[in-house]
């Protein structure tokens, strides 16, 4: 209760209203969200990590391209147009004329340039985007190419899919452009502005960072000097309240006007109430049971084709995942190009227990289950080791943190776990495979924490060797083709991880909040409108 009477001061204080005059809605001109900021831990765009910093920066930094909410296609940001060349190592940006950062600092090639260098300089997080694609500090001089003031040439490092590459610099992070004179200003010690981008923005944004407390509130500010259309709201409120029940309770009494991190039972209780919206758009990977191929158990292709049959999939997808994912079999996101329609597996126990006794398990066998202790995951792995029982394999349940969990699977140390991952960030296939299948190296030492399959010690060479075909091949039928035959192959051998929901995002506004973007990954506050 504290949080919230301390929720509405702040949005008191903003509209210029006493904090003790008495509740009402919020000002026309004022967004306020409710949200989780555990996860925000810096600003830097080379540094975050976690869609929901990703959320914060799309309002304070320009990329080159970006995605559309609709349906998540190219779209020109501070890029009005580019090409791709034609033997397609290279990928020519136009920038937009008379664009400014919020300092008053001409936009310029050079700064996008910097601000990538800046990325592999940094080498934190987000320099992954760039890293695995084959692009190295040493050679981003030759990478980023600043022509002239307006144009920029990104040099591909080796053969790619462009597209990808594009679909990558439409996020923020890997593909914020950074005012390089206002961040040199402040830099200390050679950190290129790093101390001060952790609590200050620097971007061509419709907002600006104004003030950060971590893990209380975050105000962005119009920037009136913004070169798209003026945002509708002057201030955007974001508060860290990470407790559903009450944002529940402010979204129902006005007190906030979107809520981010609402939890089923609340979600469901609001279905009825008209004066609220509650939406939920597909987010990004997949929720899945995964199994370690170090254990011979599971390293029995046999034991893994059991497994597809005792997950009941639409139990779940009815009683546990509704605002939570949607029934998803397949390791490629709904939509991407050579997607296929889900394989249709159902539970079927009967088959599960012929199948493990041909593996040589026909009483089945004991192992362990990991799990966050949250939900739905919770619910999910206690569903599934249910129907896991009902076949003879007695799972017992390992709840825990995020460290724990996924640490342990980081480790390469579990047996079953129910997790959620898989890309997804960028609508390409290879997006969803290079974290689901590919594996260029499967020993301990490699520690390739970033790949789902190395995780798992999975690897087929054969699988590889398909995914890197696929993202190169230029002609888009015979690739779309190529990731169909990649789909018959996954089936075939059996993957150590099978999805079963394709994670949604949900967020629940009052009715009177226009041109709502739902999605983390892609929100904007800039076109948001109050019909009052």
């Amino acid at each position: 209760m504290k949080k919230f009477f301390l929720s509405v001061a702040i949005a008191a204080l903003l509209s210029g209203v006493s904090p003790l005059a008495s509740l009402a809605e919020t000002p026309k001109d004022q967004l306020v969200v409710a949200t989780t900021m555990s996860n925000i831990l810096t600003l830097d765009p080379a540094a975050i990590t976690g869609r929901e910093t990703v959320q914060v920066l799309n309002n304070v930094y320009d990329t080159l391209v970006m995605l559309s909410p609709e349906d998540r296609s190219l779209q020109s940001r501070l890029a009005e147009k580019w090409e791709i060349a034609e033997d397609r190592m290279s990928i020519r940006f136009h920038l937009r004329k008379d664009v400014k950062f919020a300092s008053g600092n001409p936009v310029t090639a050079q700064d996008v340039a910097w601000s990538l260098k800046r990325l592999l300089t940094r080498n934190l997080a987000q320099s992954s985007f760039l890293k695995t694609r084959g692009f190295t500090l040493e050679a981003a001089d030759k990478h980023f190419v600043a022509e002239d003031e307006h144009t920029f040439v990104l040099n591909l490092p080796g053969a790619d899919d462009p597209n990808l590459l594009l679909m990558i610099l439409a996020q923020n992070g890997p593909g914020s452009i950074i005012d390089s004179k206002a961040a040199l200003e402040n830099e200390k010690d050679g950190d290129l502005g790093a101390a001060w981008l952790t609590t200050n923005s620097a971007g061509s944004g419709p907002f600006t960072l104004t003030q950060w407390k971590s893990n209380e509130f975050i105000i962005l500010t119009r920037n009136d000097d913004y070169w798209g259309e003026a945002p509708a709201m002057r201030r955007v409120l974001m508060r860290h309240l990470p407790e559903s029940q009450s944002q529940r309770l402010m979204i129902e009494k006005g007190d906030i006007d979107v809520a981010y991190s609402l939890q089923a039972p609340d979600l469901k209780a609001l279905e009825s109430d008209k004066a609220i919206a509650i939406a939920s758009v597909p987010g990004s990977g997949f929720y899945y049971l995964a199994v370690s191929m170090k254990d011979e158990r599971f390293a029995n292709k046999k034991v893994r084709e059991a497994l597809r049959y005792l997950i009941d999939y639409q139990g779940l997808d009815e009683a546990v995942m509704p605002f939570y994912g949607k029934l998803h079999q397949r390791s490629l996101s709904t939509d991407v190009m050579g997607s296929l329609p889900d394989q249709g597996y159902k539970l079927d126990v009967e088959k599960a227990k012929a199948l493990l006794s041909e593996a040589g398990f026909p009483n089945g066998f004991e192992t362990t289950l990991r799990v966050l202790s949250e939900d739905p995951f919770l619910k999910a792995a206690t569903a599934i080791q249910n129907t896991l029982g009902q076949a003879g394999i007695k799972a017992e349940l390992i709840s825990g943190s995020g460290d724990q969990i996924y640490g342990a699977m980081r480790e390469r140390k579990f047996e079953l776990l129910v997790g959620r991952g898989g890309g997804g960030q960028q609508p390409h296939p290879d997006n969803n495979l290079r974290s689901m299948a590919y594996n260029p190296d499967n020993s301990d030492e490699a520690k390739l924490t970033n790949y789902q399959s190395w995780r798992t010690s999975f690897q087929d060479k054969k699988l590889n060797e398909m995914i890197e075909t696929a993202l190169v091949e230029r002609d888009s039928a015979k690739q779309a083709k190529l990731y169909e035959e990649l789909q018959a192959y996954m089936d075939e051998i059996v993957m150590p991880i099978q999805p079963f929901s394709e994670v949604v995002d949900t967020a629940a506004y009052r009715s009177d909040v226009e041109g709502m973007i739902v999605s983390p990954w892609l929100s904007r506050f800039e076109g948001i409108t109050k019909n009052r």
